[in-house]
Formats: C-alpha cells, sequence, structure tokens
C-alpha cells in the first residue's frame, strides 16, 4: 500500500512540474511561468560543461518585483557628489525616489528610448534565449526584442569607446560551468534600473551565468562605477532563471515610441479632470 501511494505521489508531481513545460512548448505567444509554476520545477540532471544555451526564464524576479526593489536599495551603494547631483535629476516611477506619474521623466517610458543595458537585466528580465557560436554568445531578449553580442574569442574590450545603448562586450569561462562577462562603453542617458539610478559612461558592468545544473541558471550582476558610486554594488545576486524548452514562443513586448506618447496623452487627460 504504501508503496502504491509513494509511485501515485511521484507520478502527480511529474505531471505537475509538466504542465509548464507543456504550456510554453504548445501554441504562441507564452508570457513566461508564473510565480507557482516557477516555484515549482524540480531541478535538473547534471549541467553540461561550457553550455549556458537555451531559452530561460527569469520568473517574478527578473520581472522585478518589490522585493527584489528593497533587496537592491539595500545593495545600493552610496552616491559620489556627482551621483547624487545625477540621481536628482531622474524622476522615477518606482523605488524610494518615486515621484507622483505626471513628473515621471523615465526615457524608456515617457520617449520611447531603449531599456539599454543594464537596465534590461535589472528590470523586466522576463526570458532570454541564449545562442552560443565558436565566437559570440548571443542573448535574445523578450523584452523590447533587443539583442546583445557577447565576444568569446579572446579580444579585449576597447579601451575609449564610443558609448552604446548595449555596451561593449566580452565574455570568458572561469570553470566549466560560469560564463564571465565584463560590459563597458555604456551610453548614460539610461538608467540602471526602475528606480532611476544613474550612470556615467565609466560603468563597467560584470554578469556572472552560474549553470547550476540542466534545467537551471544562475545570475549575478556588480556595477563598478567610481564617478557614481562611492564602491561596487550588486543589482543581482544569484538570480535563479529556469530553463523552458526549444518550443517556446515568446511574446512580443516593444515599449514603443507611440506607447509613450498615448500614455502621456492619457497622464495629462487624467490630470485635466481632476
Amino acid at each position: 500500500m504504501t508503496r502504491s501511494l509513494l509511485g501515485g505521489a511521484a507520478a502527480l508531481a511529474a505531471v505537475l512540474a509538466a504542465a509548464p513545460i507543456g504550456r510554453a512548448q504548445q501554441g504562441w505567444n507564452f508570457t513566461g511561468l508564473t510565480p507557482a509554476e516557477f516555484k515549482a520545477m524540480p531541478p535538473g540532471g547534471p549541467a553540461p560543461r561550457r553550455d549556458i544555451s537555451g531559452m530561460w526564464d527569469g520568473g517574478p524576479a527578473g520581472v522585478g518585483a518589490t522585493g527584489q526593489q528593497a533587496e537592491r536599495a539595500a545593495a545600493r551603494a552610496p552616491f559620489t557628489p556627482l551621483g547624487e547631483q545625477m540621481a536628482r535629476e531622474n524622476r522615477p516611477g518606482n523605488g524610494p525616489r518615486r515621484v507622483a506619474v505626471a513628473e515621471i521623466n523615465d526615457p524608456l517610458s515617457t520617449l520611447g528610448d531603449p531599456a539599454g543595458f543594464p537596465r534590461l537585466v535589472t528590470f523586466e528580465l522576463r526570458g532570454v534565449q541564449i545562442v552560443q557560436t565558436p565566437a559570440q554568445v548571443l542573448m535574445l531578449y523578450l523584452f523590447e526584442k533587443r539583442w546583445r553580442a557577447i565576444w568569446t574569442d579572446g579580444r579585449s574590450l576597447p579601451a575609449n569607446p564610443e558609448p552604446r545603448w548595449y555596451g561593449y562586450s566580452v565574455g570568458r569561462w572561469e570553470d566549466d560551468y560560469t560564463l564571465v562577462v565584463e560590459t563597458v562603453g555604456l551610453d548614460d542617458r539610461t538608467w540602471i534600473d526602475n528606480d532611476g539610478d544613474p550612470h556615467s559612461t565609466d560603468l563597467r558592468v560584470t554578469e556572472r551565468y552560474r549553470r547550476v545544473d540542466q534545467t537551471t541558471l544562475e545570475l549575478t550582476v556588480t556595477i563598478d562605477d567610481p564617478k557614481i558610486y562611492t564602491k561596487p554594488w550588486l543589482v543581482r545576486n544569484r538570480m535563479p532563471l529556469r530553463l523552458l524548452p526549444p518550443g517556446a514562443d515568446w511574446m512580443e513586448m516593444i515599449p514603443s515610441a507611440s506607447e509613450a506618447q498615448a500614455y502621456q496623452r492619457a497622464v495629462v487627460s487624467q490630470l485635466k479632470g481632476k
């Protein structure tokens, strides 16, 4: 009797674990795992060597839930005088310096500017497809439908790069399961996160992708910008991502300039109605 009950419980667990996988593999416009589905996914087998490729779901932490905001606020390094000045100029709709909707000047939501890097991995990291080639690791993001190229051919980072929205990235394998990525040359018009934390063009971002097992990838992101912050700080700390089947078709989520204008018109209309 006990053996039968255990067998039935194991079969039920397998069915529940397979449910979100089946939902991801079939149909179109997959919106990502729910928090319950993300938590229920069982650990996988041994991690493959030097391989982080696949369709990865960032779960609730990837979206940038309130808990993540609190964790990031606690880890944030103190501003330098220049950092304080730049932070005062940013008026976000989230975080400890959030303002009323009509006062927000977030370039992503009010102008339709690109989120840029590292903001693309500090908030709205809902899903990412990672593709490895002999010379590059390509990151294809659900949000904005953006992509980044991380060069793994041994080249050095540029010495005096022209700033770009998503910078210049090189990667190396620290061991058989950890890819370390360094990024420089980032446009200072972008924010680090939805909280309006600023950065200079001297910002250096270090990402660590650690393949824990077959179905789990951990992401740690460190910010280092001596002009703006008094010391480096973590914006992601071992955030887990779960592997989805290769047939998952991500939804399209592109914050366009026309949507930004419609948002502004709606805000103005609400204010006039008061």
